[in-house]
């Protein structure tokens, strides 16, 4: 669903309060109060039969007694009556409604039946519900608190999001009292209609927003949950606490909101993929608020430390190390510099302790230095309360001074009431300030990895040496016997074949029903071999005794044969038991491993690797990743683990050839985003041999699943489908196809091939080279939300781009640009044409609404190419351009645009 009417549930005109009352204490009459005291300035509608007036305003018997417009509805009534004001809400064609009544999903299934009857009260009217069991939400630049909380935050650019009302009460106090700022306060409640995903993508397209801070408990809609957080965390840090990492907690939360949480690592696992910061602790989350609220613009992590005391700068310096970090070297300059203003005996490094008897002129001495020292991106100043030491007038020196750097500026005044307020003055003066060093360390090192995540996601990945071929007929054959047989298990003959059908190298296995079958296959493979059990009904092979390594002749696979029938049946008398495999022994490997899947109820497939073998669950070393991967992600997901540094080669161990690893861990990812029948799916062992990876053992558990592919994972993969062939004239067959994170340097050359001219009528200035973040912002798309095609021209395993059509989603999600360019020596070619008829026709198929561009006047072969296409074109708003439009919902059933 778009959020095209979230903008006016926060920016509405007028406001009606269902349940208004005068009655002191009650929400009714809170919500009223806040809403005059909040300054909004529309008109309030009280809706209440038993009044005729409620606080000097007239009331209503009901909604749809209102003769004017209204825009938003809060609802304080009891959860049954909610229904029918819903129903009303839709007659009046309100934008939205806030749902503050409790005993919802939360309370049983008589709430579930209750948000039922609402759904379909709101079904069709395009009204968009907040709640129920909600706080309420403010506005600030709207001067909206349409809330039974406290007064209005402070104005801000920092937005809020909570599914509890307790904690947004919390952190509405903190922040009064520390004086930060906020654009939104949203209590989320249960989330019948209105979650996460849409308040982030309401958020993005706010200019009054610059971050976002959230308090998750559960996810719904967990795929457009991640849509629009990797979208926005690139542009606006994202942080979240979410709560429910215990067992204990996870039930609480799922009590609390009526939705189980899911497994925390896998939580850690979107969380980074999305680019969210994630925090622990309720502290943490509002230390990390308070450094977002302030000039504290990420640069770098190269952090300077002043404090009048030894011990408070060690302490920093620890902290830092806790994140692998350091205090910045400072240069020979700037230590001359302080060795000139500071007193003999001063530190003489990085952190600077200015030692216990400095006044504020030496503390701004310093700090003057070390705001101009090139090495220096960020500064923590400190202060230790001292008899000499006068905390608030060091604190007013340096926020003074602290008005004139651009640089981010930490503070931290260790103690109590002696320095209490100079931390006021820091706050009053928009400046972070803690208590603690570990605490200003910490929310540093959270903006830190904000900007490292998203630099890494914008990472461009390597390609493989070769392509990702698969044998998808063969796969699908194996999962639909697995689906026919008990448990929904495969042998371990069919779930190395499966495996196999996706390339992942296997060690070769072969099933005996009988000794003497067993003996013959043994010869064939050579000895040593190893024998395990054959069933579908024995999972774990170890535990029933069911494997034997290293038989070296035909009498010792005999007696293993007749042993391991005999101990199996034994272990487990109501097993079906086929028979047994032979495979090679592999000795000595240098290492094992484990690669595998699990379907999470809420994420979809999610990848693991990890240390495998007989310890794999006894160490615990394993790391986890949602899928689709390429290159740079593999890399990261074992880099996630310890194995990893004996797998880059350690003393006498060889390193594993990474690549071979990367794409094992990229066919499996393709093997669950093509079967998300896929439930479980265990390789345990790989076994590293000669530096070289092979699957030893697979266990595969296949069940129906609710959701088609691909629909069933939490990223969108790259869309096959789209892949289509065509014939041009002088070029020849062209493959076009969506973009791919690896195409970056293809798109590089081709943008090296385009005159000034040609840039210019694409991008609108003059460009000489693309950025790394615009190349990542080009071919690290969303599927979901962007349609983009490129033109390759094949050259036995080269590829050239020639040209690049998109067609890209807006904040409403219904609306599109597009945008076409082709390299200069293709132009006139029918390249461009064919790949902004094809956008088209997708996005007609994806029913989007509106698409619509902005082309120059002298850019004639588009424009010609537009009209041919359909587009209405008018003269823009700025002089020599011209605004496109193309109304999708006015084409004929059944309608394609050709080239």
């Amino acid at each position: 669903m778009g959020i095209d009417r979230l903008d006016t549930i926060f920016h509405p005109t007028s406001v009606a309060i269902v349940g208004a009352s005068e009655q002191p204490g009650s929400v009714g009459q809170a919500v009223i109060r806040n809403l005059i005291d909040g300054g909004f300035e529309g008109p309030v509608y009280p809706v209440n039969k038993g009044h005729t007036t409620i606080m000097g305003k007239k009331a209503y018997a009901a909604l749809t007694r209102i003769d004017d417009p209204v825009d938003l509805v809060v609802v304080t009534t009891s959860m049954e009556t909610v229904p029918g004001i819903v129903a009303d809400c839709g007659r009046i064609k309100a934008a939205g409604a806030v749902i503050i009544s409790v005993d919802g999903k939360e309370a049983g299934q008589s709430g579930r039946r209750l948000e039922t009857k609402i759904r379909d009260a709101a079904a069709g009217t395009g009204l968009r519900i907040v709640g129920p069991d909600c706080l309420g939400i403010m506005c600030g630049p709207a001067r909206l608190n349409a809330s039974f909380a406290g007064p209005m935050p402070l104005d801000g650019k920092l937005a809020f999001v909570s599914q509890s009302g307790a904690i947004c009460t919390a952190i509405l106090d903190f922040s009064l009292k520390e004086h930060i700022g906020f654009s939104h306060f949203i209590s989320l409640g249960s989330m019948l209609d209105v979650d996460f995903g849409d308040i982030i993508d309401y958020l993005s397209a706010d200019p009054a927003v610059t971050s976002i801070v959230m308090y998750v408990e559960s996810l719904t809609r967990h795929r457009n949950f991640m849509s629009a957080a990797r979208s926005v965390s690139r542009v606006k840090p994202i942080i979240a606490l979410k709560a429910g990492r215990s067992r204990a907690g996870a039930i609480a939360a799922a009590s609390h909101t009526g939705a189980m949480a899911g497994e925390d690592a896998v939580y850690d696992a979107a969380f980074q993929r999305a680019g969210i910061v994630r925090v622990r602790t309720f502290e943490e989350l509002f230390d990390t608020a308070e450094i977002l609220s302030r000039k504290c613009r990420f640069k770098g992590p190269d952090l300077a430390i002043v404090s009048n005391a030894g011990g408070p700068g060690v302490m920093a310096a620890d902290a830092l190390s806790d994140y692998g970090m350091e205090p910045v070297r400072l240069s020979h300059e700037t230590l001359e510099a302080l060795d000139a203003i500071l007193p003999e005996h001063w530190s003489h490094g990085n952190p600077v302790d200015i030692l216990g008897d400095a006044t504020p002129q030496r503390y701004a001495a310093a700090v003057s230095i070390l705001t101009r020292a090139k090495e220096v991106q960020a500064l923590l100043v400190m202060l230790a309360p001292q008899a000499l030491t006068d905390a608030v007038t060091v604190a007013q020196t340096l926020a003074d001074q602290f008005s004139q750097t651009t640089l981010p500026v930490l503070t931290a005044w260790l103690g109590g009431i002696d320095v209490e307020k100079g931390r006021d003055r820091f706050n009053q003066a928009g400046i972070a300030t803690f208590d603690t060093p570990e605490r200003a360390v910490r929310a540093f090192m959270n903006l830190y990895r904000h900007a490292r995540g998203i630099e890494m996601l914008q990472q461009i990945p390597p390609r493989l040496s070769k392509r990702i071929q698969v044998d998808r007929e063969t796969a699908g054959r194996l999962v639909e016997i697995g689906l026919s047989s008990p448990g929904g298990r495969l042998t371990e003959t069919e779930a190395k074949s499966l495996i196999a059908a996706y390339g992942i190298p296997v060690n070769p296995t072969t099933a005996a029903a009988s000794a003497d079958e067993a003996v013959s296959i043994a010869k064939g493979y050579g000895f040593p071999v190893v024998m395990k059990i054959l069933s579908r009904d024995i999972i774990h092979k170890m535990d029933a005794g069911g494997v034997i390594l290293d038989l070296k002749t035909g009498d010792d696979v005999k007696k293993a044969y007749r042993d391991l029938i005999a101990t199996a049946g034994a272990a487990f008398p109501q097993a079906k038991i086929d028979g047994v495999t032979i495979q090679p022994m592999i000795r000595t490997p240098d290492c094992e491993l484990i690669m595998g899947t699990k379907r999470d109820p809420d994420f979809g497939p999610v990848i693991l690797f990890g240390m495998g073998g007989i310890l794999a669950d006894l160490l615990n070393d394993r790391a986890i990743a949602l899928p689709p991967l390429n290159r740079l992600l593999a890399s990261r997901l074992m880099e996630g683990t310890r194995i990893d540094q004996l797998l880059k080669g350690y003393r006498n161990h060889l390193p594993a050839d990474r690549e071979r690893l990367d794409e094992m861990l990229i066919r499996l990812s393709q093997l669950t985003i093509d079967f998300p029948q896929i439930a479980e799916l265990d390789i345990n062992p790989v076994v590293i041999k000669n530096g070289q990876p092979i699957a030893v053992d697979a266990r595969v558990v296949l069940t129906p699943s609710p959701f088609p592919a691909p629909m069933h994972l939490a990223v969108s993969p790259y869309p096959a489908q789209y892949e289509s062939r065509v014939q041009l004239a002088d070029i020849g067959e062209l493959l076009i196809r969506p973009i791919r994170p690896e195409d970056a340097q293809l798109l590089v050359e081709m943008f090296e091939t385009l005159s000034p001219q040609s840039i210019y009528y694409r991008f609108f200035s003059p460009m000489k080279q693309l950025s790394p973040t615009m190349l990542a912002r080009f071919t690290q798309i969303d599927y979901d939300r962007e349609i983009a095609l490129v033109a390759i021209l094949e050259s036995g395993s080269s590829e050239k781009m020639l040209g690049a059509a998109r067609v890209i989603l807006q904040h409403n999600m219904k609306d599109a640009e597009f945008a076409v360019l082709v390299g200069d020596p293709w132009h006139g070619k029918g390249i461009g044409a064919h790949l902004l008829a094809t956008c088209l026709n997708i996005a007609r198929e994806r029913q989007f609404r509106i698409i619509w561009g902005t082309v120059l006047a002298e850019n004639k072969g588009m424009l010609a190419l537009c009209r041919k296409l359909g587009f209405i074109i008018k003269r823009g708003g700025q002089s020599g351009e011209f605004e496109l439009t193309l109304d999708m919902t006015q084409l004929p059933p059944g309608a394609s645009f050709k080239a």
